[in-house]
């Protein structure tokens, strides 16, 4: 380092470099001189003091308070001096812990991978090593950073950031590195810790269990070897020893790598000798290296990026209590904001309640409703999350599963049956299917009523037959067959997990093909995988898709949308749903009834009169010169983007996303200015000329985010 202290650069727009101490001892005169000079103030009242030991940021917190963390330069003593809010120091003498557990990929399919398991072929973990070679103060749009240089864990290099948020309680912690080591797959697990339990600044460890009840951890349990509990909320806290608490809460989508079962698996940790954290008392939070034992991918890390392994500190000057209620708005206690105008969809469901139903019905030798299924679990699930409209996958098992519960169109006689008797006048489910046959890829079928059609169609057989009591029965046997039934029956199909799983290479394989092209194909759905921590979005895998598609269009009737997925399998109430969970806005007054039938769903999905949202940013409205997401709008060149929005988490930016048949531009505008749990309306006039759509995405610091659908633009 040629100077110890940098002087603010605030000319710039996002300044750097705005105060960088050295930990050496050659410095300490240095240090002690610049103690005399006033503290430094950055952007948002963020206040930076210098010591001859110590940096100290203290933020405005919210509620008259400020936040406050104070690191040390001395490298004999913990990193974290102290964090705290208002006049309590809530922990002090901790250090970050971390341990990084690094697998090797399979690259056959390339980085766009789920089918992967990386935890069966050798792996190791490797723990942070925090050298402290500098601290530098950064300003980051609104937001401050604070850099610990010097941070390795194995193969990986980088530094330890801490970002502050002004007007908020928050704190994001994370390391902030990249290796070169070719096909990397990786997890990481991560918390504060102290040598000795004797020295611990906490007076228990907390969390809510199963049964939702706050657990607390006090004294010698503490000092054991390392527990991780199954927990609601995906968070761990700390009571300070003289008051206050510390939430750490992992970013709510972004941290969980994808599985098929979103199953509760033990996401927090605290005690002693942590996988490789040896001689160290602590508490955090961590990943499951076995996932569901299915296929488990972890996370990506190509040679060279830089992975931003983060998590989130949230302040509270109550107790254990007071800090869960506080880090649950952040989720909305992980339950789906009701909006005006709109109902909540979602889709790709593998609960297979109909083979569970009727595999019941002959055990039980009845022919009512089993014992235990008058009302599953995974419909209270979906109610208290405050999901209105959800549309199911059955029937995604082997043949001999399929066989030993009925015949095809038995099953689906259950399955119209069943979805009648779970749906009420606030709650529509609703059959569909995966049905991955003729078309290449795995697909999704949904029609505007119950249908029976079979996925065969033998030589000679008619494509449509009348069955005395089911009626109407279609026999699909080719892709035109599937064009024709969804013709018929005015259906919707789309791919499922476009480009990856058992859809890598589609849709785009079938892009020319009739079927595609039809009205009837609605686009691919949306979901975040694979993980990859040098992204700043999820599911940029399906956004891409959206404009690609949009832009292969030739006529209106080509247009093509992206509802979000899920893609889970069955759901009790331990699951850890919402981690995995995105939901649907629709443009709809009210939930139809089952027995009219449900084409409004159709019609606003078909029509692109909906948005997507993990659930913490939302976009109540969107117009392009007045015309509505799927709508089309008049151009002219110039194009006024109008957008309520709506978020907990602070903001990162949104972008205007548009095209014109063969390239994608992107219009970015910097969010970092907004706080936390606000609402804005974002207005901007652009020169679209030339584009032949455009729509919206906003992201926040969490990764969570949300995309409308396209507006459209005469040509």
């Amino acid at each position: 380092m040629r100077d110890c202290f940098k002087g603010a650069l605030f000319g710039l727009a996002c300044a750097t470099m705005a105060i960088a101490v050295c930990t050496t001892e050659a410095h300490a005169q240095r240090a002690v001189t610049a103690l005399k000079s006033p503290a430094k103030s950055l952007a948002g009242d963020v206040r930076v003091d210098r010591a001859h030991d110590s940096v100290a940021i203290s933020w405005p917190a919210g509620e008259g308070q400020r936040g406050r963390l104070v690191l040390s330069l001395a490298k004999d003593q913990p990193l974290i001096r102290a964090l705290g809010i208002g006049e309590r120091t809530i922990l002090a003498g901790i250090d970050p812990a971390a341990v990084i557990t690094i697998g090797t990929r399979d690259l056959r399919q390339g980085w766009t991978v789920f089918f992967d398991n990386p935890r069966n072929r050798p792996f190791e973990h490797f723990p942070l090593e925090l050298k402290r070679d500098a601290i530098r103060v950064e300003q980051a749009g609104g937001y401050t950073k604070v850099i610990v240089d010097g941070a390795t864990a194995g193969p990986f290099s980088g530094a330890y950031e801490f970002t502050i948020y002004p007007g908020s309680r928050l704190i994001r912690s994370a390391m902030v590195m990249s290796t070169d080591r070719d096909a990397t797959a990786y997890t990481f697990d991560t918390g504060l810790s102290v040598a000795e339990a004797a020295d611990a600044p906490w007076r228990a460890i907390a969390y809510t269990d199963l049964s939702d009840e706050l657990v607390r951890v006090t004294g010698d349990a503490i000092d054991q070897p390392a527990a991780s509990p199954r927990v609601r909320g995906r968070m761990v806290i700390a009571e300070g020893a003289t008051g206050g608490a510390l939430v750490m809460l992992p970013p709510p989508h972004q941290y969980f790598y994808p599985v098929d079962y979103a199953n509760n698996d033990n996401s927090v940790w605290y005690g002693r000798d942590y996988r490789d954290l040896e001689g160290r008392v602590g508490f955090g939070v961590r990943q499951t290296l076995e996932g569901d034992r299915r296929y488990v991918p972890w996370v990506n890390a190509p040679p060279g990026t830089e992975q931003d392994m983060g998590v989130f500190y949230l302040l509270d000057g109550g107790d254990a209590a007071s800090a869960t209620q506080a880090a649950f708005a952040y989720t909305r206690g992980d339950r789906l904001k009701s909006l005006p105008g709109h109902r909540t969809f979602t889709s790709h469901y593998h609960v297979e309640h109909a083979v569970d139903f009727l595999n019941q019905q002959r055990f039980q030798q009845s022919t009512g409703v089993p014992d235990g299924l008058e009302r599953p679990e995974f419909i209270d699930r979906f109610k208290a999350m405050n999901v209105e409209i959800v549309h199911l996958g059955e029937l995604h098992l082997g043949q001999k599963e399929l066989d030993r519960a009925g015949d095809r169109l038995t099953l689906l006689k259950t399955i119209h049956e069943e979805t009648k008797r779970l749906s009420d006048d606030e709650f529509l489910l609703l059959p569909g299917e995966e049905p991955n046959v003729h078309l290449g890829g795995h697909w999704m079928s949904f029609f505007p009523k119950p249908v029976y059609w079979t996925l065969d169609r033998k030589e000679g057989q008619p494509f449509v037959e009348t069955d005395p009591e089911l009626g109407k029965v279609y026999h699909v046997g080719s892709p035109d067959d599937v064009l024709k039934l969804m013709e018929a029956e005015k259906g919707l199909m789309w791919a499922a997990h476009p480009r990856i799983k058992g859809s890598t290479g589609f849709p785009d394989k079938y892009r020319d093909q009739p079927f595609f092209k039809s009205d009837r194909y609605l686009g691919g759905a949306w979901k975040a995988m694979p993980a990859d921590y040098s992204r700043d979005t999820l599911g940029w895998r399906v956004i891409d898709l959206l404009d690609d598609m949009n832009n292969w269009a030739a006529n209106p009737g080509e247009r093509k949308f992206t509802p979000g997925e899920v893609d889970v399998f069955q759901i009790d109430d331990d699951s850890e749903l919402y981690a995995h969970m995105n939901i649907n806005y629709l443009r709809l007054d009210a939930v139809p009834k089952y027995e009219d039938g449900w084409q409004p769903v159709l019609d606003a999905l078909r029509g692109g009169a909906f948005f997507t949202t993990t659930g913490e940013v939302l976009i109540p409205s969107f117009t392009i010169n007045g015309a509505e997401s799927g709508e089309t709008a008049t151009s002219g060149g110039k194009a006024t983007v109008q957008a309520a929005i709506e978020w907990t988490f602070p903001l990162a930016f949104a972008e205007i996303v548009s095209g014109d048949g063969t390239k994608v531009y992107r219009d970015r505008i910097d969010l970092t200015d907004r706080g936390v749990f606000g609402t804005a309306t974002i207005s901007k006039t652009l020169d679209l000329r030339g584009r032949k759509w455009a729509r919206l995405e906003v992201w926040d610091v969490a990764a969570n985010g949300a995309f409308t659908q396209p507006v459209f633009f005469r040509q």
